[in-house]
């Protein structure tokens, strides 16, 4: 007997680990479906539960409204309005899950448009500093350019002042700044520098305004056109101006 029930029993290799890994899986199964049956629900689950539940059910005579639809002729199935025309089953009903108070989602839109505007508000604002310090810088090195331009005149003004001067034998300049400095001043301390610059109140433009004016009435002479006239007549029916936008 024990040898017949040995030889029916499969004996394949492989069998008995194919048929623990099946009780396992079917373990497993059993375990799951046993802890879904134990675990607690959430409060979003059973709200989501009892909503559907009285979503699926009908209206009774214990809801007030309901009930007060009766006593003015409505009846079970019918739809509503005066001659019959609205649906008698709602197509759409709003849920709202967010617990927030009425008008929350209003204020919330109003507050991001607000933010939004400050920083547009800001940009621009910053755009316009950005502008002006760009303007103000061109205007800036535009004068600088202006002012380097006059201080070389100047220094050809001087320089012409001193070498018509001597020519008619003056050695003493009209005005000290008339003449350029000689190579004893140009080494003298920075201080004494300072003080000497600071003496005159006169700007570089009105220096270079006097100087060719001093050198047209007393030479004739006009630094733009580089010329030395007869007169007073040749120098005005020939020479376009005394200042340098003149003969531009």
């Amino acid at each position: 007997y024990l040898l017949e029930l040995t030889l029916r029993q499969d004996v394949r290799p492989g069998l008995p680990m194919v048929r623990r890994m099946k009780e396992a899986i079917q373990k497993e199964e059993k375990q799951k479906e046993a802890n879904e049956k134990n675990r607690q629900k959430s409060i979003k689950e059973e709200e989501k539960e009892r909503r559907d539940l009285v979503l699926k059910s009908a209206l009774g005579n214990e809801n007030k409204g309901f009930a007060l639809l009766q006593k003015m002729g409505y009846k079970s199935g019918q739809a509503l309005g005066k001659s019959g025309e609205s649906v008698t089953v709602s197509k759409c009903l709003p849920i709202f899950r967010c617990r927030s108070g009425l008008g929350h989602e209003e204020l919330k839109k109003r507050k991001a448009e607000e933010k939004l505007e400050n920083y547009r508000r800001k940009l621009h604002m910053k755009k316009q500093a950005n502008e002006k310090a760009a303007d103000d810088f061109r205007v800036r090195f535009k004068n600088k350019q202006e002012e380097r331009k006059m201080e070389g005149d100047l220094r050809k003004s001087q320089r012409a002042c001193q070498q018509l001067d001597m020519q008619k034998d003056i050695d003493v300049p009209k005005e000290t700044w008339y003449w350029l400095s000689s190579e004893e001043e140009d080494k003298k301390d920075e201080e004494d520098k300072e003080d000497e610059s600071t003496s005159s109140d006169l700007s570089v433009s009105e220096k270079l305004h006097s100087l060719t004016a001093y050198l047209r009435e007393e030479h004739f002479y006009c630094i733009w056109c580089g010329t030395t006239y007869e007169d007073s007549e040749d120098l005005s029916s020939n020479c376009p101006g005394d200042s340098a936008a003149d003969h531009d």
